[in-house]
């Protein structure tokens, strides 16, 4: 484990710690002894995990940055989807301890990420900080099919998954497995440096997607081809442009390939997507909302 401070506690700050990611990673790090996790959110009145300290933490608000981070030993960085993500991530890290430890949540292929080389600016901002760090590049997480934000209501509502894929595949990963290898990452050995790219133990087409994902909503869910234009209809701006790519991306093939980091880093393979549906499935059932 990572040298702790004088008063024998690893400080951990955990921004977004309300997200995806964030939830199990807090889960994880609170099991760990010595440890005290600091939930980084805009609303700390609704942070409610066992072992987590609520925190104040507002991308909008660097006023308060200096509170949350400025003792810390390390801290996790869910990257920002804004346009000036590279330049906040550097003016946080700048808040930190020379010794804090950083691990950023960043994604596959960011080389072609976002315009005027935004991906792999954020990633700069931390490699350049003269922090020790270790960078997550994940695919395309597994809880987009759980999320009303995404596809949840067209799989429980229509039963189906409206996706530009293009005849590509994806290497869907669990959340929980990212959040398993961030916690390796921030509290032990072995880790500085590093780029791990995350993916479950498949690479999926759409269509065998939505036939895992039947069982799980006990009706038949089938694919529907759309274009990028209809995927992204009714966004705008930075978060249009991001998503239009992010789609080319896959289409591309970007998030097909799969790798063994999760199992080399954790111990563990990864989450299979029929796995992943045998806990959540019951959330893309007709009536589960």
């Amino acid at each position: 484990m990572r040298d702790a401070n004088s008063a024998g506690t690893t400080r951990v700050l955990v921004t977004g710690v309300r997200g995806k990611t964030g939830v199990p990673l807090a889960e994880l790090l609170g099991a760990r002894s010595g440890v005290e996790v600091r939930g980084g959110s805009s609303d700390p009145s609704t942070v409610h995990l066992a072992g987590v300290r609520p925190t104040a933490f507002s991308w909008d608000d660097p006023s308060g940055w200096a509170a949350a981070a400025g003792d810390v030993d390390a801290a996790y960085v869910v990257r920002p989807d804004r346009a000036d993500a590279p330049e906040l991530i550097g003016a946080l890290l700048a808040e930190m301890p020379a010794r804090a430890r950083v691990v950023l949540l960043s994604e596959r292929d960011p080389d072609h990420t976002g315009p005027d080389g935004w991906a792999p600016r954020a990633e700069r901002a931390v490699r350049d900080s003269g922090r020790t760090w270790t960078i997550l590049r994940p695919s395309w997480f597994m809880q987009v099919f759980t999320d009303p934000r995404f596809y949840r209501d067209p799989i429980v509502d229509t039963g189906e998954l409206p996706f530009p894929g293009g005849g590509a595949t994806v290497a869907w990963i669990d959340a929980r497995d990212i959040a398993a290898v961030a916690e390796r990452a921030l509290l032990d050995e072995g880790h500085d440096g590093r780029v791990y790219e995350l993916s479950g133990p498949e690479s999926l087409s759409l269509p065998s997607t939505a036939t895992l994902l039947s069982p799980a909503a006990g009706r038949p869910v089938t694919h529907r081809e759309v274009t990028v234009a209809e995927a992204v209809a009714g966004m705008a701006g930075f978060e249009r442009d991001l998503s239009v790519l992010t789609f080319e991306r896959v289409r591309a093939g970007r998030f097909a390939a799969t790798t063994d980091t999760v199992a080399r880093v954790t111990g563990r393979p990864a989450r299979t997507l029929r796995d992943f549906l045998a806990d959540t499935g019951p959330m893309v059932r007709p009536g589960s909302r």
